[in-house]
Parts: C-alpha cells; structure tokens; sequence
C-alpha cells in the first residue's frame, strides 16, 4: 500500500522534534533518519517517544474528527448528538453513508499503520544493529522492544476489531520499496500476533511505566486478558486478569484523595480531576494515562475528546434568555456531538455514585459575577434569581425527531479547562486510558463463562460497593448484566464498540437502547469497510472488500 510509507516521515518529524540538541550534535546529520538516530539508545528512547506521540492521536483526533468516536460513539450507551463529520455523520446515518469512500476511514487505517511501521522500524533496526549500540544497560535494549512490541499490539487490536481480516506486516516500509501486492490475513493471525507481542512485552515492560504516558506491565497484562476472551479462551482470560488485580501496585480508589478532596464529591471522580489522574498523583487505580501539556512543544491537546462529548449548555434558551456562561465549575466548551444515550444516564440505581450529579452533569446552579468569577455572571431569564437551579431533560431520547439537544446531561470524566481561556477549544488534562477497574470486568466475564459465577458476582461487587451501589448474587450474574456494568463503570472510557462486538451483543443492544442511528445498523456495519485508497493502490494483488460494502 503506497500511502502507508509516507508515514515513516511522520514518525522521524515527530522524533526531530522531539531531539534534544545533545543528541543532535552527537552525529550532526543532513537529515534526521534511522541509521544516524537510532544508533544510539538515546536516539531509540526518542523514537519510543514519537510512537506514542502517534498513539496519543486516538484522544487528540484529526483536525474537528476525534478518532475516540469511533470506539464509542453508535453504541448502546453513546450515540451521535450534534452531527459535523467523520464517525458522529456515521453512526447515525448509517446505511450507504458508511461506505469505504469516508475520508474517516481512510485516515484512522492510515495512522494505525504508520504506528505499526514505526514498531516495525524500531524493532528490526534493534535486532539488526544491536551490537553496534552503547545500550548503557542491556535492559535497555529488551525494554525498547518490549515498548515497539507492545504498541504494535495495540495498533493490530484496533486493526483487527475494526476491519477483521487485515493486512499483517512486520517488516518496515520504506520509500525505496513499494509493496502493491498486499494480502488481509485471517483475524486470527493478527489476534496470534497481538498476543504474541503482548507476550514478550508483559515479561520486560515494568509495573510502573518507564516514562509518563507510556503502558504499565499491568495494561499489557489486562490486553492479554482481553484478546484471550476475544479468542474463547476464558481460562487464560482469567489468569492475566488476576496478574492485574493480584499485583499490589495497582489498586481501586476507595477514598477520597487529591486535589478537590475537600470539596463535596465521590471517590469515583476524584481520579478524573487535573492534578490527580497520574499514578504519581495518587491515581493507583491507572494502568495507562495519556499525557497533554500546554506550552510544550508537542505537548498535544485533549480537549476534542471535552468538546465532542460536553453538551452545548451555553445555548440552552429559557424564555428568549441563553442564561449559562462557560465556567472552570462546568467543564468548559462543548459541542455535544456524542452523548450519552437516555439509556445510559438511567442505568444507576438512585444511590450510585456513578450516576450522581459529581459524576454526570444533570443541572446547573445560576451564578453571580462573584460565584462564577473568573466567568461574567449568569444572565437571568424572566423570574429566575441567582441560586436557581437548572434541570437538564433527558425524558425523550435523543432520535431523528429530537436531536441536536442543547439541555442533555453529560459524563463529567472529560471535564477539562484552560484557566487562561475558559471558553477555548483547547483542554490539556491528562487522560486516564486504561484502568484496573476495567479488568475487574474482565475477570467477572471469564468468570462468567467458566461458571463461576459466585466468583463473578464477587468481582462485580467489589466495584459496586465502591459505587455505594447494591451487591448482586450469582443468579443476577449474566452476560448483559456485566455489559450494563461496563457502562455504568467505564461508560466514555471503554472502548464499547469491541466490547459488544467481542460479546456478540453490538446490533442487539445497539438496536434496543441507540435510537439515534440504532435502527438503522445491519450485519454489513459489524466491520468497517476497507478504505476505497487502499483497494485501489494495491495494483498487483485484488484485495478484497468486508461483506456488504
């Protein structure tokens, strides 16, 4: 596929500028390429850097298209809101608009493998030049390619449950060699060789992550976990979900910490306030957080994930008067294009903390100048008063005949500010991607499927009790119910589209609680079409198109 070498560019300009000068004066080159940067384990460390500065894209987005839409959104639990383009224009249309022509595609294949070819670069430039590398540790060497590998899993895991069958390479490409002759291989040889990956990298990444934002031991074990459930092998599922939850390093928040543990809330929430989502920041429940910065050079942005998810709260009309302003309190500025579906929002029990208000957005407070500083004052609509409070609706589900709702609640897990430009776009929190609450889940399904289901209820519980929600018997134990306890868990962190598509239960569900697009899905929309661009440069071999498209 031609196009997938132009991306090996992308990934040296990602490393250019993420050199330092000492590095750079070591072999002061023409030009920046691997055989004059990675000769050095500093060199291969920022390399490192640079794919996962590519991976980090999947919450930074392209341009106004968060790729995140495409995990989440046309769900059971989410659903498309305010439509713009790429996946929200999808998910709720459907049909013959989801078709291999959308740009959407063609850009989410295209950065997944220029992240598998950036491993692969790395990997084989490793195994061919390691004698030639001061490594300053031998560690060090089994460490970078422990991290390409294991990254280059997560790329295939996204591959292989978007598109099923895909091409599987694991060797760089390169300017000088053009490959048109590209062949899909099975879904289950790419899910071999995620596992396989997975495996070498549990052995060597450490319980700690070696930098901020990179993988922990406990997030490659917790993949592991997940792709033998995707393969039916629920024994194996359940052995790498324990190595998780039996390690001491990571543990569920079950009290308050942090930076507003002062102030009214729930231990749920706490890991999602700025300034408490890194393990170093207390959050020992994190297997894998994202990293923004403001003002650093490729510090990056999250606020696409904030903008596509928070509603349009400051168009909110009563009575000819817009009364919100755009507050530090309210998450700063959304568009609403995701929201969560009425199904969602009413998937709590009145005392889970995971429904209350700390958690899901349902009313705002009208505030003056003083209580809304450093945001002017709410405007007060005929016969309201400072103090007043303002419900959300949510008593119609959003559908074709009720969309674009201004008034709708939102998940708060993505509230997000710049201080110094509250009504901006841009939002630099880091984002927790992967947590052990999330392999809880994991253990009670394998559980589930190996029978044990006091064992199930028990891995259940110990996260309902954390949630003040009632416990379960084994008799509530069933594969839906742990689907609508991953909701009320994880709902806009999961990757929720492969959860239902591992469980065989996305058109069932999708169709029974989406009503924003679910009635339009069919068998066709299990997997995505291969990209129209891809056919068409793979000149020497016919690669073929997913059923229906």
């Amino acid at each position: 596929m031609k196009y997938l070498n132009k991306f090996i560019v992308i990934i040296l300009l990602a490393i250019f500028t993420a050199c330092s000068s000492d590095i750079l004066d070591e072999t002061p080159p023409h030009f920046i390429a691997t055989d004059n940067l990675y000769m050095s384990f500093e060199g291969l460390e920022t390399g490192i850097n640079g794919l996962y500065s590519l991976v980090r894209s999947e919450r930074e987005g392209f341009g106004t298209q968060l790729i995140a839409d495409m995990v989440m959104n046309g769900t059971d639990n989410i659903c498309t809101n305010h439509r713009l383009a790429g996946f929200n224009t999808i998910a709720f249309e459907w049909g013959d608009v989801n078709n291999p022509s959308q740009d959407f595609y063609s850009n989410v294949f295209e950065w997944l493998y220029s992240i598998v070819n950036a491993s692969n670069t790395i990997i084989e430039f490793v195994e061919k030049n390691s004698d030639d590398i001061d490594w300053k540790d031998i560690d060090n060497k089994n460490r970078v390619l422990a991290e390409a590998r294991a990254v280059r899993g997560w790329a295939y895991r996204h591959l292989s449950f978007g598109w099923g069958d895909v091409p599987l390479n694991l060797d760089p490409s390169i300017g000088s060699f053009i490959k048109t002759d590209w062949q899909r291989a099975p879904v289950s040889e790419v899910r071999e060789q995620i596992i396989s990956d997975l495996l070498f990298a549990e052995k060597i990444i450490p319980n700690e992550a070696f930098l901020p934002g990179r993988m922990t031991k406990g997030a490659v074990q917790h993949y592991l976990s997940e792709m033998y459930l995707t393969i039916n092998k629920p024994d194996s599922g359940l052995y790498w979900a324990n190595q998780v939850i039996n390690n001491g390093a990571y543990r569920l928040i079950t009290n308050r910490y942090g930076v507003k543990s002062n102030q009214p809330g729930v231990p749920f929430m706490d890991m999602f306030q700025d300034g408490n989502t890194n393990r170093e920041e207390g959050n020992t429940e994190a297997l894998w957080v994202f990293q923004f910065e403001n003002n650093v050079i490729g510090g990056g942005t999250n606020g696409i994930m904030r903008r596509h998810h928070i509603s349009r709260y400051v168009n909110i009309n009563i009575g000819g008067v817009a009364p919100l302003q755009y507050t530090i309190e309210r998450g700063g500025y959304g568009l609403g294009r995701m929201s969560l579906t009425k199904w969602a929002i009413n998937n709590y029990e009145p005392q889970d903390d995971r429904g209350s208000h700390y958690a899901i957005r349902k009313f705002f407070i009208l505030r003056d100048a003083t209580d809304n500083a450093p945001s002017a004052a709410d405007r007060l609509p005929p016969g309201w008063n400072y103090g007043d409070t303002l419900h959300l609706n949510w008593n119609v589900d959003i559908s074709p005949q009720s969309n674009s709702r201004t008034n709708w609640p939102y998940s708060r897990k993505v509230e997000d500010v710049d201080p110094a430009n509250i009504s901006g776009s841009n939002g630099f929190k880091d984002a927790i991607y992967l947590r052990i609450a999330e392999t809880y889940l994991l253990r009670a399904e394998a559980q589930y499927l190996l029978g044990n289901l006091d064992n199930a209820a028990e891995s259940i519980n110990i996260l309902r009790r954390r949630a003040n929600a009632s416990e379960i018997s084994a008799s509530d134990v069933t594969i839906d119910f742990i689907l609508d306890e991953r909701s009320r868990e994880l709902v806009l962190e999961e990757h929720r589209r492969y959860t239902l598509l591992r469980t065989g239960k996305w058109l069932e569900r999708t169709r029974k609680y989406n009503f924003y697009g679910g009635e339009r899905i069919s068998e066709k929309d299990i997997l995505f079409p291969i990209p129209q661009i891809v056919i068409d440069a793979n000149l020497t071999e016919v690669m073929p198109q997913n059923p229906g498209y």
